[in-house]
């Protein structure tokens, strides 16, 4: 069978937004079901009854786990429970207790700092539980490690330790960094009281306070395929896409140069700057262009006010690119393969304010 690929980003209906992607894919032959996310515990229905229709099957070769929030990690329990799954791919901050047992001042015993990172990340626990009843292979996606035709970018296994320790969920560390406490308590204040301002075209403002520590702990994957560069990002922040950015001359990943694109987050704007985009995705034009170039979609519930930010949209259409969100549909990309049902998504009106 000729090469494709087609990737569904599945509408997360919740007055908070989730992620939930089911792909399948020919690569030279080799074919492969994946689900990366699976959005709340009702998700995960919708994500196998999508197998079912779409696809056919309910054999996925790999479950992607990119971090353990549970708008992201719920609804896999259900993938894990009703479909054949041949790989789970997720991060487990405690089969690293005996490498943290020092950072933590409060925890001598390697087990009982193992048991508590179990507790505090018990999303990600559940899905190891299910794993191990059903003896299905778990495995660490950290940079480098190759699922499918997809290449793991971020994380690093040092950073994402560093993100444990730094997390305002774990343990008080030994030192504790009072910078990034300061930052985040500035951020969570700045957080409720968002402005708006009329801005021009290409002006761009991202807020310096920084996601959360979980949500830079997220696995960014990307792939060629039929010719085209996908980047999945969670809910990275802009320490993983920067370490993404750092790692793409060794894994062969000319920047900019990416057709379609994750928004990070959800379009949440601690998750990016200008200097990221413009490294990932290339700068800003001088106008609006009259066809985009490469598109950008995200994950975003129609019901999320707070989701996405007017200063993300607008960062992606100052660089040429189309803007789709989900909101309460489903969003569909391919190459080599047709399904019924489906249209085209018109860009999006340019948002002549922004969040200040």
């Amino acid at each position: 069978m000729a090469d494709y690929f087609e990737i569904d980003f599945l509408g997360v209906e919740t007055s908070k937004s989730g992620d939930a992607i089911t792909l399948r894919y020919s690569v030279n032959g080799a074919e492969g079901v994946h689900v990366v996310d699976g959005g709340y515990l009702d998700t995960g229905d919708q994500i196998v009854e999508h197998l079912k229709t779409h696809y056919g099957t309910t054999v996925v070769d790999n479950v992607i786990l990119t971090h353990p929030d549970r708008d992201h990690a719920n609804g896999l329990r259900k993938v894990l429970e009703q479909c054949t799954v041949r790989n789970l791919w997720i991060n487990r901050p405690w089969i690293y207790a005996d490498q943290l047992i020092d950072r933590f001042e409060t925890y001598e015993s390697v087990e009982a700092l193992r048991r508590k990172l179990r507790s505090i990340y018990e999303a990600t626990a559940m899905l190891e539980d299910i794993a191990e009843v059903k003896k299905i292979p778990i495995h660490a996606p950290l940079q480098g490690q190759r699922i499918g035709p997809f290449l793991v970018m971020a994380p690093t296994l040092n950073r994402y330790l560093d993100l444990i320790v730094d997390s305002e969920k774990t343990p008080e560390p030994v030192e504790e960094n009072t910078f990034d406490s300061a930052l985040g308590g500035v951020f969570r204040a700045l957080k409720a009281a968002t402005a708006y301002i009329k801005s021009l075209w290409g002006d761009e403002y991202f807020p310096p306070g920084p996601t959360s520590r979980e949500n830079e702990m997220s696995v960014v994957q990307t792939a060629v395929l039929n010719n085209h560069r996908v980047l999945l990002t969670g809910d990275a922040g802009r320490e993983a896409l920067q370490e993404v950015i750092d790692y793409a001359p060794l894994a062969g990943l000319a920047l900019p140069g990416i057709r379609y694109f994750q928004v990070p987050h959800h379009g949440g704007r601690h998750n990016v700057s200008t200097e990221i985009l413009d490294q990932l995705l290339g700068p800003r034009l001088a106008s609006m262009p009259d066809k985009h170039t490469w598109n950008a979609i995200c994950s975003s519930a129609e019901a999320d006010e707070d989701h996405p930010r007017k200063s993300v949209i607008r960062a992606v259409l100052h660089r040429g690119g189309h803007w789709a969100a989900t909101e309460s549909k489903s969003i569909r990309i391919g190459a080599g393969i047709t399904r019924d049902g489906w249209v085209s998504i018109p860009q999006a009106a340019y948002p002549e304010d922004q969040e200040s």
